[in-house]
């Protein structure tokens, strides 16, 4: 997947989750959709940040190690959020 269409799945998810949250009436209803909201936004800034290091420094190896592995810790939450999310289904 690129990163753009990581930084727009991610800002498109914050979005509806923020709007979620705003218009909900349920004061728990609420706090469950902005802990969704603030997920999606830390995952996007994560993207950004690591496409930007990219940009800037990724001919070193060490860099492209380092994005990498960085890269696939975001996975992973990510994978554990879908997880938690299916859970409360």
């Amino acid at each position: 997947m690129s990163t753009v269409t990581q930084v727009s799945t991610c800002t498109e998810q914050y979005k509806m989750w923020k709007d979620k949250a705003l218009f909900s009436n349920d004061v728990y209803a609420a706090r469950k959709a902005l802990e969704r909201a603030f997920f999606w936004m830390e995952l996007r800034s994560a993207f950004i940040f690591l496409h930007t290091v990219e940009m800037a420094k990724g001919d070193d190896k060490e860099t492209k190690r380092k994005l990498l592995q960085a890269k696939l810790n975001l996975s992973r939450k990510l994978t554990e959020h879908l997880k938690d999310t299916l859970k409360g289904i």
